[in-house]
């Protein structure tokens, strides 16, 4: 009788391990990392995570030239190039002019500028509800498309694309 509670003990806590395990797994929260690109040295992680409707992305960078940088969402969640161009353009699934984050006309992938201290390291952090994570939205949906980081700053003027420069990093968004 001893073996049989034990083995039904043991099964209950494999069960509720199981569930523990599958609720995190469903958790809207994405990790990545970027890949060097250019030959620039850049490096880094971005984490998306979504909760209430709402998605915070923070991405912390190294490598960078000391200044001002553009990041946006790419249409292509492909950083084969070495220049990645692969990434296409940027993502803009309601056709809107490029802009500011702020600004009534932009590209759902315009997050912005951020800026890299004398030591190279960056971070940025923005949060919206214009984006989901696996959602299935076409105009919301981050994953599947691409994440770069520029090597110059966002004019937020130039169309169709804030005359950013190189790519210097790049990240697919993919689970």
């Amino acid at each position: 009788m001893k073996k049989i509670l034990l083995g039904i003990t043991a099964l209950g806590l494999l069960i509720f391990s199981c569930k523990s395990s599958t609720s995190n797994a469903s958790a809207n929260k994405l990790n990545i990392a970027f890949e060097s690109k250019n030959n620039s040295g850049v490096t880094g992680t971005a984490e998306f995570v979504e909760k209430d409707g709402m998605v915070t992305f923070t991405a912390k960078l190294s490598g960078l030239k000391p200044g001002v940088h553009a990041i946006h969402i790419h249409e292509k969640a492909d950083c084969s190039a070495a220049d990645a161009a692969s990434a296409g353009g940027h993502w803009n699934p309601t056709f809107k002019k490029h802009g500011k984050w702020t600004d009534a006309e932009h590209h759902k992938g315009d997050i912005g500028n951020f800026t890299a201290d004398a030591n190279g390291n960056g971070t940025i952090t923005l949060k919206t509800d214009e984006w989901c994570i696996g959602c299935g939205d076409a105009t919301k949906d981050v994953l599947g498309k691409g994440l770069i980081v520029h090597d110059k700053p966002d004019d937020f003027t130039t169309q169709p694309t804030g005359n950013a420069g190189a790519r210097v990093a790049c990240s697919a968004i993919i689970k």
